[in-house]
């Protein structure tokens, strides 16, 4: 009867471990919120939305730019401008360095982070090399536009953004390619 009482707690334990890892993205998020850890940007932003933005020539706002490779990533991959001086509404364009030093064709994604958190509701990315996995050849070296607008709705007291990325190899989109584009990819 004991064994029996072991099992039934040790089965409700193995359940429970399995649901608690389904809810760490959810309750990740939810702590990220709370916190300010890993700010989310809005995303993408129309071009004609940022245009038509009028522009607080009164106030500047600095944006810094950070980045990093995760672990499993090689190579080099940096802002070209550090830092900058923006005026909330102003459309704005930087790039971003990044090289393969490899001799083999690699696919990265770039995940961005804003902080502090209450600027995410404020900073809007029109176009990004984050929007979309980048393909690098072996040994291609290549430059990454960041178009983006810090909203004029700033908040006054918020007058440093830190944009960072952290650049993440996916072995699963290279792995998916056809033979023909390896091929064609390694060749060229």
């Amino acid at each position: 009867m004991e064994h029996k009482k072991t099992v039934t707690k040790l089965l409700l334990a193995v359940v429970c471990m399995f649901g608690f890892g389904f809810a760490l993205v959810p309750l990740y998020d939810v702590f990220c919120d709370i916190t300010g850890i890993n700010g989310k940007t809005k995303g993408r932003y129309e071009l004609s939305d940022a245009k038509s933005m009028t522009i607080d020539e009164k106030r500047l706002v600095r944006v810094q730019f950070t980045t990093s490779n995760n672990e499993n990533m090689p190579g080099e991959f940096r802002p070209v401008v550090s830092e900058i001086k923006v005026h909330p509404g102003e459309l704005i364009s930087v790039d971003f360095f990044a090289r393969n030093p490899t001799d083999k064709h690699m696919v990265a994604q770039a995940v961005p982070s804003l902080s502090p958190n209450e600027g995410t509701d404020y900073f809007y990315k029109v176009e990004c090399f984050c929007f979309t996995q980048q393909a690098l050849k072996a040994g291609e070296e290549t430059r990454m536009p960041l178009r983006f607008v810090v909203d004029k709705d700033l908040p006054e007291y918020l007058t440093k953004l830190t944009l960072s990325y952290t650049l993440f190899d996916q072995p699963d989109a290279q792995a998916s390619m056809s033979s023909d584009e390896a091929s064609l990819a390694s060749n060229e």
